[in-house]
């Protein structure tokens, strides 16, 4: 359950209405998240995430896909359902494969364990990996 009641867009106010026509612009969709919606509460925090997301996400030196993926990979391990389910859908809307999705979840897997074997036994990190 909403810790906030969703912004639908004509109930918006100018502001928010602004960016939510700006994502579905970029978008190239009429739909309006329910993140985006519950973030209208605060139309400072709404533009400054939708403006940030647009330059991170934005094809660099990694694509589009990529991008996704890592999302998912964070996403999981913040334990995000929202940004799981939101990005998990993108990424195969970008092209993502069912084998591709299983190697990731596989990876992501394979990190939480590493992780929490080298946490809980304090290993110290090899000089050959210190910059």
């Amino acid at each position: 359950m909403a810790t906030v009641s969703l912004i639908e867009y004509e109930d918006a106010s100018a502001e928010v209405r602004e960016v939510f026509d700006d994502i579905r612009r970029v978008r190239k969709s009429d739909f309006i998240n329910n993140f985006w919606k519950a973030l209208a509460h605060h139309p400072e925090t709404l533009k400054r995430t939708w403006e940030s997301l647009k330059v991170v996400m934005a094809p660099g030196a990694l694509d589009a896909l990529q991008k996704e993926m890592l999302y998912i990979a964070v996403s999981i391990a913040n334990n995000c359902d929202y940004c799981i389910h939101s990005h998990t859908a993108s990424a195969f809307a970008k092209g993502m494969t069912e084998g591709q999705y299983q190697e990731l979840l596989a990876v992501v897997a394979m990190a939480h364990q590493t992780n929490a074997l080298s946490t809980g036994l304090k290993v110290p990190v090899d000089n050959a990996f210190l910059a």
